[in-house]
């Protein structure tokens, strides 16, 4: 439908017979009166808000001269006007207002603005200035001209009245200003009007345009004649305007479309219609029978541009005709479309993750409402463990492991129970028997269900349940268990149209269940294999007090371990790592790096050393598993441990100082006894297996105050589900802020408030406060490098003993001290010192500034020295050498208490003391 351009029709009215010069001759008029009404209301407001301001600068003018200082003075003068005349009229000049005038009490002039006036008494009525004392305002009428004055009596020090001040305005100034504006009203009333005539011509050429001329018994006319033609076809009409909103329904469209009567004029998307009617009305594509539906209804819709595309205004005209009949075959492509989109749906959400349980869960999920009104799910008892199903499940038990449905109560055993299927002819039986869907479409004639379980059936059958379709769950051709869907709601019973779907839907998520079984079985394999590897009871040692947490991440195990290893000198080491990566092979690896450390230990190097020789026998494995790794099928790449890190920190209870080192890890939280939380800062160092030794790693040391706390932890702590490293440190810090938590509450209040509820990443945490050796536990001596200065030192050492009750074994360790200070005293270097701790055992050690290191070896029978470390040997528990930054320390270590300290085997019950010459021993000195 397209509008007719050009120039009115002949025979249609113009001017004012036409319904667009009657608007512009309507709006003019509207225009003018409102002009004049503005001019008129602004012209007054402007004249009183002149007078008011002559008012206000009257007598603010007169105040401030009747106040001015010397005025009163210069009226009880004897002549005022030589004293003020001069300065009223300066005060007039400057103040801009037409007469300031100086009074007496009489009312006689003093000054005037004309001289000829002075001398002369003022006319009015001035009693309320003179009597009352009473500033005020008044338009006076007569001689000399008619003015707005102000009249303000002038009171001296004493409080009487002298005089009187008046000022004022003349009104043939303030006319003059008032005419002023008020041509400046004129002109911008005229300018209104001049575009308010010219904006109703503009709008009705616009209207005359749009109604073609015609006046408004012509357009009555056209209209009941254009409804009448609308209303009377037996096709819907639609026209829908270039905004998307509907301009007129005729009453087919209305009865097809079942539109209210206030439908017109609102967008077509709120009318209720299907939206890819609404789609194709906005779209303003041109459409020929397409057929869209409306409720229960098919409509063959065609659409037209009412202008062209590319025209201003563009909109639509659709017409619709009843196709219900394809009712039926379009209900049935419907239904095929609604199960094509719930098969596409249960690929996205059955599996969504590696849960056998919540896989089950999702299934049942799926399937209701939209196919069943309950659904159950029911697996094998190896598949809910992860273990391989049995090759043949026929007769097998089941374990109901979902359910879902319309309502929350139902007649259905549940959730946990065990499902047995005992009657061979039940539709479960058949299903699994024969691996395919089988259809109930009548429970109440499934006599092999009814026998199986006579109540259970009663109370289905009672509740609505009346058909049933039972298809079994197959991966690799092994059932892993079925789905039950149910019908009681819905009235139509499952047919043989719906075997088809139920089996597609089964097959998609058995093989989301097999893959969550798998993923179960790796993954408690995984968790069995790493707590193997975890230590699973901590050494004794009163260096510190320890708890710790492990947890493995949801998805699965990973490389994260800890460890506290007693090392010589009561002193102890804390070691927490973590190995990229998730599963056996992760769990493997740090199993590997765990003893790899433990051996490492051994050697009472600095933690700096230490994670130098991990990293290069993290180096030299990962080389070795690279030819197997570029041989094909005989190795794999993922087989090496690049990507671990380490955090090493050794304590030591004597001195209180820890020294640390790490590998890429993150360093440890220091929390004082005051619950001061503290992040040291500590060179990061590379990963385990990427420096190769090219880059040295760097120790921190750093002095714990006793009972201060040293947390340890992995990354999967502070990082988890969008919470960036930043983030985990300041809710540690906060947690870790609580004063006297012992260790194992501080592992608590970490797990509480930093765990979530599914860890991405497994979590190794470890908490140890710092114990102090005491003072009186700890003896030390420095000895002159002189052979005679041994005696003394051991001499001290067996008072010492006898102060700790350790007499049983003073022999023993003045036969340790003599040999090992007689090395130090001949080969060593200054400075020699002797340290003696008394913790769980006794440890001697003598420290020298040499770095040679003695070693044990079997003197022959004519050798003078060369036994006096094999003696060390027999009678310590264990002995060892350290070396610091300067120097060693030989060490050795002796066991008290009961059946310590006897003195070896071969001196027992021989008087160990009388036995043998110590000082004939320093002799026998390697």
């Amino acid at each position: 439908m397209r509008a007719r351009r050009g120039g009115s029709p002949a025979g249609r009215g113009s001017g004012l017979r036409s319904l667009a010069g009657q608007v512009l001759a309507l709006e003019a008029l509207i225009a003018l009166l409102v002009i004049v009404a503005a001019v008129f209301v602004t012209f007054r407001q402007a004249r009183q808000d002149v007078l008011r301001d002559a008012e206000v600068r009257s007598l603010a003018v007169a105040e401030a001269f009747a106040k001015a200082p010397g005025v009163d003075t210069a009226l009880a003068s004897p002549d005022p006007t030589a004293a003020l005349q001069e300065r009223a009229e300066q005060t007039r000049v400057a103040t801009g207002v037409d007469f300031i005038a100086v009074l007496g009490p009489d009312g006689v002039r003093y000054t005037d603005a004309q001289t000829g006036l002075i001398g002369e008494k003022a006319t009015g009525d001035l009693s309320r200035a003179v009597v009352d004392g009473e500033s005020y305002t008044e338009t006076f009428r007569g001689a000399p001209n008619d003015a707005v004055r102000a009249v303000v009596p002038v009171v001296d020090d004493d409080g009487r009245i002298v005089g009187m001040v008046t000022s004022g305005i003349e009104v043939q100034s303030l006319s003059e200003a008032v005419e002023g504006r008020l041509v400046v009203l004129l002109a911008a009333g005229g300018g209104a009007l001049v575009l308010a005539v010219g904006g109703a011509a503009l709008v009705a050429r616009r209207l005359r345009r749009q109604t073609h001329g015609l006046g408004p018994a012509e357009m009555t006319r056209m209209k009941e004649h254009h409804e009448a033609v609308l209303h009377a076809v037996r096709e819907g009409v639609l026209i829908v305007g270039g905004d998307g909103r509907l301009l007129l329904a005729n009453d087919e469209a209305r009865r097809l479309l079942g539109l209210s009567a206030d439908a017109e004029r609102r967008p077509v998307a709120e009318l209720g219609l299907d939206s890819r009617t609404v789609e194709l009305l906005e779209s303003g594509r041109t459409a020929t029978d397409e057929v869209h539906r409306a409720g229960d209804r098919l409509l063959a819709v065609s659409v037209r541009p009412t202008v062209p595309a590319d025209g201003p205004g563009s909109g639509s005209v659709m017409t619709m005709r009843d196709t219900t009949e394809l009712a039926a075959l379009s209900g049935r492509a419907e239904v095929a479309r609604g199960r094509l989109q719930l098969l596409y749906e249960a690929g996205v959400r059955i599996g969504t993750t590696l849960e056998v349980v919540r896989t089950a869960e999702e299934l049942a999920e799926v399937a209701v409402p939209r196919f069943a009104d309950f659904a159950t799910v029911e697996l094998l008892e190896p598949v809910l463990r992860g273990e391989e199903p049995p090759q043949d499940a026929t007769l097998a038990e089941m374990r109901r492991t979902a359910m879902s449905g319309v309502r929350a109560e139902q007649p259905l055993q549940p959730v946990g129970e065990v499902i047995r299927f005992h009657v061979p002819s039940t539709p479960m039986a058949t299903a699994l028997s024969g691996g395919h869907a089988v259809v109930q479409e009548e429970l109440a004639a499934a006599d092999g269900w009814r026998a199986q379980d006579p109540e259970g059936a009663a109370r289905a059958l009672a509740y609505g349940m009346h058909s049933l379709l039972t298809v079994p769950l197959l991966a690799r051709d092994v059932v892993l268990g079925m789905a039950n869907f149910w019908r009681a709601d819905t009235e139509e019973p499952f047919g043989e149209e719906d075997l088809e779907f139920a089996e597609e839907l089964a097959a998609r998520a058995a093989v989301a269940i097999d893959n969550a079984r798998r993923f179960t079985r790796e993954h408690a394999m995984a968790v069995t294999l790493q707590r193997s590897l975890l230590p699973r009871v901590l050494p004794e040692q009163s260096a510190v007090e320890v708890a710790y947490r492990y947890l493995p991440a949801k998805a699965g195990v990973g490389g994260d371990w800890f460890d506290v290893i007693p090392l010589p000198g009561a002193r102890v080491a804390l070691v927490v790592g973590d190995v990229v990566g998730h599963g056996l092979h992760a769990a493997a690896t740090m199993g590997r790096l765990r003893t790899a450390v433990h051996n490492f230990s051994t050697l009472d190097v600095p933690p700096d050393e230490i994670l130098g020789h991990l990293d290069e026998l993290t180096g030299r494995i990962d080389e070795e598993a690279e030819p197997a790794a570029a041989a094909g099928d005989g190795g794999r790449r993922e087989e090496t441990i690049t990507g671990a890190t380490c955090l090493y920190a050794i304590y030591d209870p004597a001195t209180g100082m820890c020294t640390m080192a790490s590998a890429g890890h993150p360093g440890p939280a220091v929390v004082d006894a005051e619950g001061r939380v503290e992040f040291p800062p500590l060179a990061p160092g590379v990963p385990l297996g990427l420096g190769l030794g090219d880059v040295p790693f760097e120790s921190t040391r750093l002095r714990i105050p006793e009972g201060s706390k040293l947390v340890l932890f992995t990354d999967g702590l502070l990082e988890d589900h969008g919470r960036d490293v930043g983030t985990g440190l300041r809710l540690l810090r906060r947690t870790l802020e609580r004063p006297e938590r012992s260790p194992e509450q501080t592992c608590a209040d970490i797990l509480a408030n930093l765990l979530s509820p599914a860890p991405r990443d497994d979590i190794a945490v470890l908490v140890a406060r710092t114990r102090r050796l005491p003072a009186d536990r700890i003896a030390e001596w420095e000895v002159a490098r002189d052979p005679a200065a041994v005696s003394p030192v051991r001499n001290a050492a067996a008072a010492k003993l006898g102060e700790w009750g350790l007499d049983e074994a003073a022999f023993a360790v003045e036969l340790i001290l003599s040999e090992l200070v007689t090395n130090a005293v001949r080969y060593g270097a200054d400075p020699v010192r002797v340290r003696l701790l008394y913790d769980r055992t006794l440890v001697c050690e003598v420290s020298d500034g040499s770095s040679t290191s003695p070693h044990l070896r079997h003197a022959a029978e004519t050798d003078e020295g060369g036994r006096g470390l094999y003696l060390v040997a027999r009678f310590a528990e264990r002995w060892g050498t350290r070396y610091g930054r300067r120097g060693k320390t030989i060490w050795a270590e002796l066991r008290v208490g009961p059946g310590g300290g006897d003195g070896g085997p071969d001196t027992a019950g021989t008087g160990p003391a009388a036995a043998l010459d110590l000082d004939a021993l320093e002799k026998l000195a390697w």
